[in-house]
């Protein structure tokens, strides 16, 4: 397995799959073991793995991921996290195939509907004939999908495309958690306000890049470890709305997907997102980041 748990290049893909004389699609299907033990389901128990190919040649990882003390909604389900990991890290304009360990849920068929062409995508779905590695397409488990071109033009950009939401900060006046550092440790406190400039920048090129064309209310959110590194999310949106990818559940991938460890180890956070708009993100950015690390102070900068 490659040192990043989450993803594996194209020439070690091809080498693992050649030793085994299968193609690197025939390989998916062994790896959704490896993708389910990545799996954080504290509620349910219940561990779903997926591994995706996409169109650079790369194989990308996805797990459920559940949150105690949260409702059901804020959990973020293996095909989301797939779909993340494969946007933040340049995995190319489409999946190729998938291969995951249970049937996604109506949620998810409907989340990866904001997928370019992903009616062709081919899925496996290993624990329903384990025997059998045929893929069929994903338009035969949503015969009849309601996407983004219903609402949108042929050329809008979904997901895995390059987005440019033009952004810019209001002011460089913010809004802290309790109005001050003071939840922080000294050290920490001091680690904050020298990085606070970098969360800022990196909040806002993920709310620049994030996919709302629905609401028009684009926002992204930057992590910050005790140790000084930085994760980033882009908010993510369905044309059915519900299936949609917080900015701060993207942000968690890219913490998970880099190796950070424990959530308790997220010491500070910036969002960015419009002032006043019809979907905001603030109230539930805090919410989800009080019950995952209460020691987190959240920073709110409004964009333009």
């Amino acid at each position: 397995m490659a040192a990043n748990k989450y993803i594996i290049s194209k020439a070690e893909a091809e080498s693992m799959a050649k030793s085994k004389g299968l193609t690197v699609p025939q390989l998916l299907p062994s790896l959704v073991k490896q993708a389910q033990d990545l799996a954080r389901p504290p509620i349910s128990n219940f561990h779903v793995g997926t591994v995706g190919l996409s169109s650079d040649g790369r194989i990308f990882f996805g797990a459920n991921i559940e949150f105690p003390g949260l409702p059901l909604h804020h959990s973020i389900h293996a095909e989301q996290f797939l779909i993340t990991n494969l946007a933040a890290h340049g995995g190319g304009p489409k999946l190729l195939y998938m291969a995951v360990s249970a049937a996604p849920c109506g949620h998810c068929r409907q989340f990866l509907q904001e997928l370019r062409e992903v009616s062709d995508t081919q899925i496996i779905i290993t624990d329903e004939h384990p025997e059998n590695n045929d893929y069929k397409p994903i338009s035969s488990i949503l015969p009849h999908p309601f996407g983004p071109f219903d609402l949108l033009d042929q050329e809008m950009p979904l997901i895995l495309e390059k987005h440019d939401n033009g952004l810019c900060f209001k002011d460089e006046n913010f809004i802290t958690q309790n109005g001050n550092l003071s939840n922080l440790a000294n050290g920490y406190c001091e680690l904050a306000k020298k990085n606070d400039g970098i969360l800022k920048l990196e909040a806002l090129e993920a709310a620049r890049g994030s996919h709302a064309p629905y609401s028009g209310c684009p926002s992204g959110v930057a992590l910050m470890d005790c140790d000084g590194n930085v994760y980033k999310g882009s908010y993510m949106e369905s044309a059915a709305y519900n299936p949609s990818m917080m900015p701060v559940q993207a942000a968690l991938v890219a913490y998970m997907v880099a190796g950070g460890g424990g959530y308790e180890r997220i010491m500070a956070a910036v969002l960015v997102e419009k002032e006043g708009v019809v979907v905001r993100q603030e109230d539930t950015a805090r919410l989800l980041l009080k019950y995952t690390s209460p020691k987190c102070v959240l920073t709110v900068v409004h964009c333009v």
